[in-house]
């Protein structure tokens, strides 16, 4: 499949987040590929988004890559333990980013389940089979993401996204999750999923 280009992430947040759904993201680690399809997004839309950690120009050293060239990863983390994983959208200077929130494995399922729980994936109820990577940082434990990818070009051959073909895909909209501090802006519909989907965080 071919790989997403620089002009499909340099453009508006919202307008990502949507397409990217369905899309594979592959990380390549270790000698493996690692792959999962993408159920699960949101947007952040930058300076004017209350929720958006680059909101108001807020401009520090964990947010720099924010600011510059679009298809780049920004990898944060939250609550002290928690990767998330972040592309950088729209055009330098203009820090918006979508985060991926939650994906469907694809390949190297049996790594991913010793990532997450130390067992073969047989071994797994299905509650956990479908809880690998239905959450932010689920899917960072399962496809090795963390602080060394971020500022990481998504066009290079390490970790990208794939243009994969889904027919009849549809899209639920929502409020995002888990930003009730950010007064009017916790209600913006910019929370993306594939309707129909159980590997997706909340429903």
């Amino acid at each position: 499949m071919k790989k997403l280009d620089r002009a499909f992430y340099n453009r508006d947040s919202v307008i990502v987040a949507g397409e990217l759904l369905g899309k594979v993201l592959v990380h390549q680690t270790e000698g493996q590929r690692i792959s999962a399809r993408i159920t699960e997004t949101e947007a952040y839309m930058g300076i004017e988004d209350k929720a958006a950690h680059s909101y108001g120009g807020r401009r520090t050293a964990r947010v720099e890559v924010m600011y510059g060239e679009a298809g780049f990863s920004y990898i944060f983390m939250i609550y002290g333990m928690y990767y998330c994983f972040n592309i950088v959208t729209n055009e330098r200077e203009n820090p918006q980013a979508v985060l991926i929130r939650a994906v469907e494995p694809l390949e190297g399922i049996e790594q991913m389940a010793q990532r997450r729980f130390g067992k073969q994936y047989e071994q797994l109820t299905n509650s956990r089979k479908i809880g690998l990577a239905n959450g932010p940082g689920k899917l960072c434990g399962a496809l090795a993401i963390d602080r060394r990818i971020n500022g990481m070009d998504l066009c290079g051959n390490e970790i990208y996204v794939e243009d994969a073909k889904c027919e009849d895909l549809r899209i639920v909209t929502s409020k995002r999750i888990g930003i009730d501090y950010a007064e009017e802006a916790k209600d913006y519909p910019w929370r993306f999923y594939i309707e129909g989907s159980k590997y997706v965080s909340v429903k």
